[in-house]
């Protein structure tokens, strides 16, 4: 299983950006898809989780701003982003939680992470 992340990018406090986040490979069904993300010296933090009947989990800071979605067909997530402030600069991971076909157990996948700047 391979994430592949796109959209991130530079923009200024205010502006937006849409993450997308495909999943591909042998796959038998993707439970939860997600975003966290990383800055230096910090933890890795939780963005936002949904799960593959759509329900939604997402982080205080991000709640009014950010919207996940999903697309069961094509294994990808998205994650429209609103309302930027510098604060939210990081590394963003899409994260999905899969059966590999012909599996029996499943398993946590990472994409390679897409940079999103905000500047002041």
């Amino acid at each position: 299983v391979q994430l592949q992340a796109s959209g991130g990018g530079l923009v200024h406090t205010g502006g937006f950006l849409r993450l997308s986040c495909a999943a591909s490979g042998s796959i038998s069904v993707i439970n939860a898809m997600g975003w966290y993300r990383q800055t230096p010296g910090k933890q890795r933090e939780l963005v936002a989780t949904i799960s593959i009947g759509g329900r939604t989990n997402y982080a205080d800071s991000v709640k009014g701003r950010f919207t996940i979605s999903r697309d069961n067909a094509r294994n990808t997530v998205y994650l429209q982003m609103n309302s930027l402030k510098p604060e939210d600069t990081a590394v963003y991971l899409c994260y999905a939680r899969a059966l590999p076909y012909g599996g029996d157990e499943w398993g946590d996948y990472w994409g390679q992470g897409t940079q999103v700047t905000v500047s002041s």
